[in-house]
């Protein structure tokens, strides 16, 4: 028996549920866990199925459940379980949310592969090569942005990339870069309320008094921090907490929240619903 995940994206109808569980006993399937949900905005069904089968290969039980489906609009994957995505981390200088995914990793918490590492600048490399992992430094200007984004579009393809993580990475992806990573991207950031963008923003949330920081994961869109948001959290604070210790605080909530958002991806619990996300538990 081989373990299986599931997932489905299609105009939502009556008989879905019995077409795909259909297909799955078709192919000596045993469901083990199951999701779904109908998004009333969209009107459209999701689906998540974890299930054990006779079938060694996940593209023959893709091509039954289409054919008891028959709906051309539907988007069907199936994979493997022990199937590990391939994940390309970009970093920066703040180091905390690629130190948190690294040793999560490292683990078996986080169940990808890291094939490379890229960044803009050289002071992560120590961090990278303690782990043995290729650590590729793109430098950017305003004139070489192009040729640095060529360069990365080239490392994706040559790692056979699934994802990339923008682990703090402090640099504005350009719209071409974003419609080729559509839906294959994910971002971090903070998240305060109210919202404080530009240099500083800690600093700008201390001199407000903010009363929560958090932090937001979301896949990345050429709209600026706008993209479809996978996972966020809060942490309480007070008028006695310094701007240091408000970065310090949004620091450990911007990993935890980065590490989860990478989590729930990399189990196939996460579906693009027009903007926004399901993320099933």
């Amino acid at each position: 028996m081989a373990r299986h995940i599931l997932t489905l994206t299609c105009p939502d109808r009556p008989g879905i549920v019995h077409a795909v569980s259909g297909a799955l006993l078709e192919v000596g399937g045993n469901i083990i866990e199951n999701a779904q949900f109908g998004d009333n905005d969209t009107g459209l069904f999701c689906m998540r199925t974890e299930f054990d089968a006779d079938v060694e290969l996940s593209d023959p039980i893709a091509a039954v459940v289409a054919a008891r489906l028959g709906d051309a609009a539907a988007n069907i994957v199936v994979r493997r379980s022990e199937h590990r995505p391939r994940v390309l981390i970009m970093v920066s200088k703040y180091d905390h949310c690629l130190v948190d995914l690294l040793y999560r990793w490292k683990i078996g918490e986080l169940r990808v592969d890291i094939p490379v590492i890229v960044s803009n600048h050289p002071d992560c490399q120590e961090i990278a090569d303690n782990e043995g992992i290729p650590y590729v430094h793109l430098p950017v200007t305003a004139t070489t942005k192009p040729q640095q984004e060529q360069a990365l579009v080239r490392l994706v393809k040559q790692h056979d990339v699934d994802l990339v993580v923008l682990a703090r990475y402090m640099q504005v992806l350009s719209d071409s870069l974003c419609e080729e990573l559509s839906g294959r991207a994910i971002n971090i950031h903070h998240s305060f309320l109210p919202g404080f963008k530009g240099a500083r923003p800690y600093h700008q949330a201390h001199e407000r008094g903010v009363k929560l920081v958090g932090a937001t994961a979301h896949f990345v869109t050429g709209e600026l921090d706008e993209g479809p948001i996978i996972e966020q959290d809060v942490r309480r604070v007070d008028h006695a907490h310094t701007a240091d210790e408000l970065t310090m605080l949004g620091r450990d909530t911007e990993r935890l929240v980065l590490s989860r958002a990478v989590s729930y991806w990399a189990q196939n619990r996460v579906l693009l619903v027009g903007r926004k996300t399901v993320v099933f538990p």
